[in-house]
């Protein structure tokens, strides 16, 4: 699993492919993303306290599944390719591992770093997305697979916006 951790923060594509085959690799994705998630949480401490460490854990579990069940259903209905085939498994296995850039995150707990550590992490994993996505969807265009990923991101704030309104999170 750490080898494939690694081989994903280097945005190696045929790491992509080999998790999308291997159904094995489901809780090792879910690993992955229960990792980076405790990672910025223990990186976030500072700001926000042990609270956002739980909080923080089962919300990216719950983003990561919804994420990626956005990007199954815009990359292989409105967005597919002559070639694309893909499962909601593959989907989850590849978009979990582009998230092992986030393990940087820990480092958050330098207060200097912070958000430097935080942009960085959001934007080495959003291309690692992009790349997994891509890889999972038999696509020929990186652009496609930006695009895709795009529109998932912005449904995904929606339900976000959506859910905290709802449960009134946001309110004092």
């Amino acid at each position: 699993m750490i080898g494939r951790m690694l081989r994903a923060a280097r945005l190696e594509s045929g790491v992509y492919e080999e998790v999308e085959h291997d159904s094995s690799a489901t809780p090792q994705a879910m690993a992955v993303v229960v990792l980076a998630s405790i990672a910025a949480g223990i990186g976030s401490i500072g700001e926000g306290g042990v609270g956002g460490l739980v909080l923080g854990s089962l919300w990216a579990l719950v983003t990561w599944m919804l994420w990626s069940l956005i990007t199954h259903l815009i990359g292989t209905r409105l967005l597919a390719s002559a070639q694309t085939q893909a499962t909601y498994g593959q989907l989850l296995r590849t978009i979990g591992f582009s998230s092992s850039p986030g393990i940087i995150r820990v480092l958050g707990l330098i207060p200097a770093l912070f958000t430097v550590v935080n942009v960085v992490a959001a934007l080495w994993m959003l291309v690692a997305m992009v790349i997994a996505v891509r890889q999972a969807l038999d696509y020929t265009s990186t652009w496609r697979a930006v695009v895709v990923v795009g529109i998932g991101w912005v449904i995904q704030i929606g339900v976000f916006i959506a859910l905290v309104s709802l449960v009134g999170l946001g309110t004092a």
